[in-house]
């Protein structure tokens, strides 16, 4: 579904998390380990926020499923990140998963982002992100439902907003990194 993110507006995604890690190494006086760093990372306050969906029933769902592993790719859409002036996510990004209430519930990495129509969209992405579906028609019509809804009209500032086969999607892969207490 629908991935919002803060970002850093000065740096590249990659470039931000490799100043942070740059940031926090010289703080906590560590040496970097092949662009990590030996003391794993706990303050995830600087990293972008990724939200999915709405809060509410849905994005619950989403949470879940990203806790227990089974979702492990999103879709967004071109647009949206054209409407919000955000750069795309790229490989090796990572995130902190905010809940309904707000709240950080987890980091993840990017591990895959490309771009593809919504009629290009392959079945194993369908199964990946975690909401049962089994078809990829079963997949769009989720998505065609949630694009379509209010909320998404009301997002875009287009009462008649509508995807199409030609509409251009932002499919991610990513792991979960760790889980926040």
């Amino acid at each position: 579904m629908t991935l919002a993110h803060t970002q850093s507006r000065e740096l590249w995604p990659k470039q931000a998390a490799e100043h942070l890690f740059d940031e926090l190494a010289q703080r906590d006086h560590q040496k970097p380990v092949r662009g990590r760093y030996a003391v794993p990372m706990t303050d995830y306050s600087a990293l972008p926020e990724c939200e999915f969906a709405f809060p509410g029933p849905l994005r619950d769902q989403l949470v879940a499923a990203v806790l227990d592993g089974s979702k492990t790719s999103t879709t967004a859409m071109l647009i949206g990140y054209e409407i919000d002036q955000e750069d795309l996510p790229v490989a090796g990004l990572q995130e902190v998963v905010n809940d309904s209430a707000g709240t950080p519930v987890a980091v993840i990495e990017m591990t895959e982002v490309r771009q593809a129509r919504l009629a290009e969209v392959d079945l194993q992405h369908a199964i990946d992100e975690g909401e049962g579906f089994t078809t990829v028609d079963q997949w769009r019509a989720g998505h065609e439902e949630f694009w379509h809804s209010q909320d998404i009209r009301d997002e875009m500032n287009d009462p008649d907003f509508t995807v199409y086969d030609d509409t251009v999607l932002v499919l991610q892969r990513f792991r979960l990194v760790t889980r926040l207490p």
